[in-house]
């Protein structure tokens, strides 16, 4: 059955969930999306690959840009969706309740819906953010069709638990790679054993204090973590090579630039390998839209710790914040599911927002 735009944004959460859209396999839940919303005259439909925009061409002075991505990390049995009761609060259980068809399920209602907003709003709802960058549709738009990136603030439908996560930590993957001489282990003293070498990486990550920075009145804490090692030939051979992989979240405001350069104070006597690099994003809350959001939807705006594509928007000057229905530690999870209440919470405060009911 067509997409019902028409239906509670918990059924329409429901809806887009049960058509599975893993990474890759968007295409059906795209074309569902372009149909429905090709029957309101309001919007000017664009389609690049499996992403989809759809503006409002109203004239307003200023104009905000809603995103969400339509993709899911893949099945673990958690398909259909259901209802469940947990301690008296209703959940939608299924994969991508969470992460994050409950936030596009309120955006394209409340594209539908709105046909006067307070501002003009270009709505976006994009493909392969759960994979490598390379992929993701709304860096593909962006170099595509870069003029359907003007505005005044960005609103990433990510989860949030209902309230306002401002900017994002940047992300750096590392690998730290020691060398020794291979040698047979019944005779090791001829050898030097990569694997031992690697012992004061370990003891550094260990005793790192990870900092908090606040960022335009937001305080981002940091993380320094190994998440890999190998190393190794044989069981009778002393190893020549091994390499700890290493990933450091770091605050806003430093650069991924400086990041590295922070890198290399810690592990500067070893060879260092960038292998990913995504610079985060300030708040942004200091933006007139942004203000009068926060005054809609209420609450006190929180960091984001974790990093998401409101760093695109951050790049390219505008000002960016998450907001969405459900607990982050349930996104990817195999019992993802979202509090039905907070999916209803999240479209009443972006409609007091759009609709201009939340000025003061």
């Amino acid at each position: 059955m067509p997409l019902d735009l028409s239906a509670s944004s918990i059924d329409l959460t429901r809806q887009i969930c049960d058509i599975e859209s893993v990474s890759g396999n968007e295409k059906r839940l795209a074309d569902e999306i372009e149909e429905a919303l090709g029957a309101f005259g309001h919007l000017e439909i664009i389609r690049d690959g499996d992403t989809i925009v759809a503006r409002t061409n109203l004239g307003r002075e200023r104009r905000a840009v809603i995103a969400g991505h339509i993709d899911t990390v893949p099945l673990n049995n958690n398909l259909p969706t259901r209802f469940e009761k947990i301690d008296g609060i209703e959940y939608l259980w299924g994969r991508g309740t969470v992460d994050m068809k409950s936030g596009t399920a309120v955006q394209l209602k409340l594209a539908a819906e709105l046909t006067d907003p307070a501002i003009d709003v270009t709505w976006m709802w994009y493909d392969h953010e759960e994979v490598s960058a390379e992929l993701n549709g709304l860096g593909r738009l962006a170099r595509n069709r870069p003029d359907l990136f003007t505005g005044d603030f960005a609103i990433l439908g990510e989860p949030s638990n209902g309230v306002v996560e401002g900017g994002c930590n940047g992300n750096l993957r590392v690998e730290v790679r020691a060398f020794g001489l291979r040698a047979h282990s019944a005779r090791g003293w001829i050898g030097e054993n990569a694997i031992h070498k690697v012992a004061p990486i370990l003891d550094t990550l260990a005793a790192y204090e990870p900092r908090e920075v606040e960022v335009d009145g937001l305080v981002y804490r940091e993380g320094l973590n190994a998440v890999g090692i190998t190393g190794g030939v044989a069981g009778n051979i002393i190893p020549d090579e091994c390499m700890v992989h290493i990933n450091y979240r770091f605050a806003p405001s430093r650069s991924s630039h400086e990041a590295i350069e922070h890198m290399h104070e810690l592990f500067g006597d070893y060879e260092i390998t960038v292998v990913d690099r995504a610079d985060g994003a300030r708040p942004g809350l200091d933006a007139p839209l942004a203000q009068e959001f926060l005054a809609a939807v209420g609450g006190v705006a929180k960091p984001k710790y974790g990093w998401t594509d409101v760093a695109r928007f951050s790049a390219l000057g505008i000002p960016a914040v998450n907001y969405g229905p459900g607990d982050p530690l349930k996104a990817h999870a195999d019992d993802e599911r979202v509090a039905v209440q907070q999916i209803t919470a999240v479209e009443t405060g972006l409609r007091a927002w759009l609709t201009g009911a939340g000025r003061a």
